[in-house]
């Protein structure tokens, strides 16, 4: 029995929605399930007019430009020099889009506005594009998988495809459970104003009890504060006053005072990552990897995911879509990239998240020793802003 189509991507987010334009140009047929409906995709409502800032590289810029969606962003915000600190140590190290020939090393954008253009994008060029349809399992049938999902009236259906791509985080039945870690911390996430201008400098902070980061974003900051999940509760509650107070007294005044506070969130983090993938089915973006926000490289990390797998895809006519070697050769190529990502994220969590007397020192020689040496630390930029093969 032929599959109904080709590739049924599971996520109609940003990374399933990139994947899904970049194999325009191949001869499968796609079909895209997005369990949002239009209209709850986080649109902004007359209730919800702040922006929800990410932080892309500079190599995800050039992957949007070549799916001709970077143009229509609403003015990002370039990050043109990032600063790494420890609180109460010494040792520093700053990356400079000039060292490196660049315009930017990254730009803060709106989630939202790059979830609309591309959701819009993909729903103006796919026939096959089903909002409002939840996927709840995978069964294997012979050659081809069925996606089992519910519609938004409550109504089961089903669709059969030779191959399965999930971009969502969520848990299928049929799916290889992921490998999960806690980190026991929790993200605050709020838009703080600042007396001092940011000048395009995005400030990364290592404190014992997790890191801090302030992105610049259009004329404010954007705040990524982790925390013990306690302390996070407590700031959530704080009225402003107190809450840049302590933020104050964490960050410092490099950025002179801190005067206003907007749009507080706060998130479990944990580690997720699939170790093997099912039989007819890959996994993309958050589906393969949840690493912890520092450095900023999960939405990243999953836009090359999307791309590097349309160019093999692009190259597959749909009856070679039976042949495992297209899926041996994704996951190679993709190996080195994941793991040097995820293992670097999590080590530098391992790494910052103490206050062990002689390890804060070598942390601060070390920090010392790379922003001496440019060579080297031209070399880790790059891997941030392109990847393990950048």
């Amino acid at each position: 029995m032929a599959a109904d189509t080709d590739i049924a991507i599971i996520g109609g987010g940003p990374v399933g929605a990139a994947l899904a334009l970049a194999l325009q140009q191949s001869a499968l047929r796609v079909t895209v399930l997005e369990a949002r409906a239009e209209g709850r995709a986080g649109h902004r409502t007359e209730h919800s007019r702040e922006a929800r800032p990410m932080a892309l590289s500079h190599g995800s810029r050039l992957l949007l430009e070549r799916l001709g969606v970077w143009k229509s962003l609403r003015a990002p915000t370039a990050i043109r020099d990032i600063h790494v600190s420890q609180r109460g140590g010494f040792g520093r190290v700053t990356m400079s889009a000039a060292e490196l020939d660049l315009a930017a090393l990254g730009y803060v954008i709106d989630y939202i506005d790059l979830f609309e253009i591309l959701s819009n994008e993909v729903r103006a060029t796919h026939n096959d594009y089903r909002e409002g349809a939840r996927v709840t399992a995978l069964t294997r049938e012979g050659d081809a998988q069925r996606v089992h999902f519910t519609l938004q009236d409550g109504t089961a259906a089903t669709l059969t495809a030779q191959w399965v791509i999930a971009a969502d985080g969520g848990e299928l039945d049929g799916l290889t459970p992921p490998t999960t870690r806690d980190y026991a911390q929790h993200a605050l996430t709020a838009r703080v104003s600042t007396t001092l201008p940011h000048n395009h400098v995005a400030y990364e902070r290592f404190t014992q009890d997790g890191p801090l980061a302030l992105l610049p974003f259009e004329n404010d900051c954007s705040l990524v504060w982790m925390h013990t999940p306690e302390r996070v509760a407590e700031l959530m509650q704080a009225e402003d006053h107190a809450f840049l107070v302590a933020l104050r007294e964490t960050f410092g005044a490099r950025l002179g005072d801190f005067t206003r506070v907007t749009r507080r969130a706060s998130h479990p983090l944990s580690l997720r990552y699939t170790t093997r993938d099912t039989p007819g089915v890959i996994t993309i973006g958050n589906a393969a990897q949840t690493l912890h926000p520092v450095a900023g490289q999960g939405f990243n990390l999953g836009l090359r995911d999307a791309w590097e797998l349309a160019q093999i895809l692009c190259g597959i006519a749909p009856q070679a879509l039976t042949n495992n070697a297209a899926l041996h050769n994704y996951r190679t190529r993709r190996r080195t990239d994941r793991v040097a990502m995820i293992a670097a994220t999590h080590g530098l969590v391992q790494l910052f998240s103490n206050d062990f007397l002689p390890l804060h020192a070598a942390r601060g020689i070390g920090m010392t020793v790379l922003g001496a040496i440019t060579p080297l630390r031209n070399v880790i930029a790059r891997r941030m802003i392109f990847g393990a093969h950048g």
